[in-house]
């Protein structure tokens, strides 16, 4: 798989595409946006997303500030309600159930250029509802290329909400909230860095989201902010501690 060529008429239709899905999203959801101020002005860029539902790409789409290069499943070649608009706009397909390295590579290539580039770390639409166990191609990617990652988490898109109220004539009630741009800790050893960089990655999605929809990583989260909250404290009184101590 190679990376989408930015033709003229690809940008034209990248424009074309955002414009169609902010009339989408205003006539069939009402969508609440936050953390608009996070996005960054210019790329690279990896920005990850949490997966419920076909509404997640067109929200996505619809609520940033600008077009992204998306990475998608490779089964969507055959949709006929979706491919023709997938293949005009360019999508960095991949195989799933295995690493797909051509779709690494065309990834790494964006991210060299300075691109956007979108991708769920779950690899799959959730059918828990919540997080579900992240794979290890978002934290390969950030390592490789060095780029900031975004994360982006949506909740009320699952098919059965979006299709559920649209069938009754009724617009469902979806959130997006970008959250602030991290990079991945360092560490020595490669592999523990694509262990801990995909937790990193999935718990700071987990922590944009409400606890109902943190699946696999609500506990994680929890713990952490109060292992945070606790390091606080401790710093806080030492401060204390220090600044009596010095006194005559």
């Amino acid at each position: 798989m190679k990376l989408p060529r930015l033709t003229p008429a690809r940008k034209i239709f990248r424009l074309f595409a955002r414009g169609l899905a902010k009339s989408l999203i205003f006539f069939t959801l009402r969508a609440n946006i936050y953390g608009l101020e996070n996005f960054p002005n210019h790329g690279p860029a990896l920005i990850v997303i949490n997966h419920l539902g076909d509404a997640d790409a067109i929200l996505l789409a619809a609520s940033i500030p600008t077009t992204i290069d998306g990475m998608g499943k490779i089964e969507l070649i055959d949709d006929w309600r979706a491919s023709s608009i997938l293949r005009a706009y360019g999508i960095i397909w991949v195989h799933r159930g295995r690493p797909d390295r051509r779709a690494l590579r065309a990834a790494l290539d964006g991210l060299a250029e300075g691109r956007m580039i979108v991708l769920a770390p779950e690899g799959r639409q959730s059918v828990i509802g919540g997080l579900e166990e992240g794979n290890e191609g978002a934290a390969f990617l950030a390592m490789k290329s060095g780029a900031p990652i975004l994360p982006v988490a949506m909740t009320g898109t699952e098919n059965e909400n979006v299709y559920g109220h649209l069938k009754k004539w009724k617009r469902a009630a979806v959130t997006l909230t970008i959250g602030k741009p991290f990079y991945l800790l360092e560490k020595t050893d490669r592999q523990e860095m694509l262990r801990e960089g995909t937790r990193q990655i999935m718990e700071s999605l987990a922590s944009l989201l409400p606890e109902s929809y943190q699946g696999n990583y609500r506990g994680g989260v929890r713990n952490r902010l109060f292992l945070l909250n606790a390091f606080q404290i401790l710093k806080s009184l030492y401060k204390l501690l220090l600044c009596h101590s010095e006194r005559p």
